[in-house]
């Protein structure tokens, strides 16, 4: 595979393991968003990522998926540097749902694919894609009340669906293709009960296939079905392990008030 002036090697479909080493994101005014941050977030887990506003978490997040370049540290993917991945093709593997996003222009079903059918690919295998998905993010029945259903167009001046319903949406486009890492940045921020429950089940459904998720939050009740926790502090790791370890941990120290609220 060609990729400008470089001959990469094919690798096989990434299973989605994802590992940090000693991370460093400058700001381009000679600050660190990130500083030193190594983690891991294997497949088969939900590993959250908490910590107060301007810790880094969103930046994290974009490191994760590519978004964004790093200065320092490794990036690896099933232990291949991010740079050895043919970027198209690891791309789509990658769920993304960012924090500050809206839907595109054109139809929710175009918005779900990416506009894949726009990219050339079959109409038949997408829109097949595009129901699944919805379904995974329990949103298929909401898109069916919509006027035009899947083919109802996106109109910002006319909108069609509330905030929460809009994330919703756009967890369906995070999960179009079964990705391998799935990365959502407060992806409840919208959401009332009925939206918590339907993601919850959501992530518990992408662990059950083997996904590596990791989902940035402020809200605590996305806690309970994690299996790992990041805590960042000042772009830094404060903790990280097994949930139940790190709020522990969290309890035990002034952390628990000034890094993270648990109530």
């Amino acid at each position: 595979r060609t990729d400008g002036d470089r001959i990469r090697t094919a690798l096989p479909d990434p299973q989605g393991r994802l590992e940090l080493r000693q991370v460093s994101v400058r700001d381009g005014k000679g600050g660190l968003l990130l500083n030193g941050v190594s983690a891991s977030i294997p497949p088969g887990e939900i590993t959250c990522v908490i910590g107060p506003s301007g810790a880094g978490k969103t930046t994290l997040a974009r490191v994760a998926t590519g978004a964004l370049s790093i200065d320092a540290g490794e990036v690896t993917i099933d232990g291949a540097r991010r740079e050895d991945w043919d970027q198209n093709r690891l791309a789509r593997r990658i769920g993304y749902l960012p924090q500050n996003d809206d839907l595109l222009a054109g139809t929710i079903a175009e918005n779900i694919s990416r506009f894949a059918v726009l990219a050339g690919e079959d109409r038949a295998i997408v829109d097949a894609a595009v129901v699944q998905a919805a379904c995974q993010a329990h949103v298929h029945d909401l898109i069916l009340r919509l006027p035009q259903g899947y083919d109802t167009p996106v109109d910002p001046t006319r909108p069609h669906l509330s905030a929460g319903q809009v994330q919703r949406v756009m967890l369906a486009r995070a999960l179009y293709g079964d990705p391998a890492l799935l990365v959502l940045d407060e992806p409840n921020s919208a959401l009332d009960s009925d939206g918590e429950e339907a993601l919850a089940s959501a992530l518990a459904a992408a662990r059950h296939r083997g996904a590596a998720t990791m989902v940035i939050s402020h809200r605590t009740g996305i806690l309970g079905i994690a299996d790992r926790l990041i805590v960042l502090h000042n772009g830094g790791v404060a903790h990280s392990g097994p949930r139940d370890e790190v709020l522990a941990a969290l309890h035990r120290g002034r952390q628990a008030a000034t890094v993270v609220p648990l109530h």
